[in-house]
């Protein structure tokens, strides 16, 4: 009996946690369809004129999704070997957040507006779509971020540097009786100014104010390409380091290569691949 238990637990963890084994993907995609069927049906409840027409409906589809979320979270927490760990990971909350508000507004009166929190569902299918490699490629992005932190980090530097000079010449250049009440507000309009925002709610009203706006805003656009050019530079460099590390990983059953690093499966047969080097 042990035996089976355990036997189940395994297939269930193969099926439900390895997005890269057939039986895998097919789960993530049936998973992938609901998630999506459920957060259309909590848009469309907030539709005042859709919910009067079609309120049951929507309950009975929300209801259904609510019990195949429940089912699916009891099924992980019942495969995993470490329940706790996930259960308190960042998409096991997501998980739990899922199902929670459906049983409050049930349980608890006047709880309807929490409702809105399972369209959170929606950030599953960044685990979900590691099938279409998409957190592989999330993973670059995050690389490349870290990689250029410190670079971005002087860049912010001087960018605050830059908006608290304009912001405080703008201050002695106008002046309160001009909008520019203090130091802080003359700061903002710099910031929505220097991003080219332009809310228009302070605006110079001087000459000389008006010529720093226009050179602020000139050179706005000129710091857009600043952090632009420093992430695709780091990015360069991560995509070439990505791909030596996935042109090295073959599987020994079938002979193909260029799987993703988290891959621990073969695409094609199946078969357990060795650790990414």
């Amino acid at each position: 009996m042990h035996d089976r238990i355990a036997t189940l637990r395994r297939h269930l963890y193969e099926v439900i946690f390895q997005s890269s084994t057939p039986a895998g993907r097919r789960f993530d995609i049936g998973l992938l369809c609901c998630i999506l069927a459920s957060s259309t049906v909590v848009i469309m409840d907030s539709i005042q004129e859709f919910n009067l027409s079609h309120g049951r409906l929507l309950s009975l589809a929300e209801w259904f999704f609510t019990a195949i979320f429940t089912l699916e979270y009891g099924l992980r927490i019942f495969a995993i070997h470490r329940p706790f760990k996930y259960i308190f990971s960042f998409y096991g909350i997501i998980d739990l957040m899922a199902i929670v508000p459906s049983y409050l507004g049930l349980i608890l009166p006047g709880t309807h507006s929490l409702q809105i929190i399972r369209i959170l569902r929606v950030l599953r299918i960044f685990r979900i779509l590691k099938l279409v490699q998409f957190i592989n490629q999330s993973n670059l992005l995050l690389n490349a971020l870290l990689a250029s932190r410190l670079k971005i980090a002087v860049f912010l530097f001087t960018l605050s540097t830059l908006l608290v000079v304009f912001g405080s010449a703008m201050y002695l250049i106008e002046g309160p009786e001009n909008g520019f009440t203090n130091i802080p507000v003359s700061i903002y309009w710099a910031v929505v100014t220097l991003t080219t925002v332009g809310f228009g709610d302070i605006t110079p009203k001087t000459d000389l104010g008006r010529a720093v706006s226009a050179l602020v805003m000139i050179i706005g656009y000129a710091i857009i390409a600043v952090p632009t050019g420093i992430f695709a530079a780091e990015m360069n460099q991560e995509l070439k380091r990505q791909d030596s590390r996935d042109a090295n990983r073959v599987c020994a059953g079938c002979g193909k290569c260029g799987h993703p690093g988290e891959a621990n499966f073969c695409l094609i047969c199946g078969q357990p691949l060795e650790p990414p080097t």
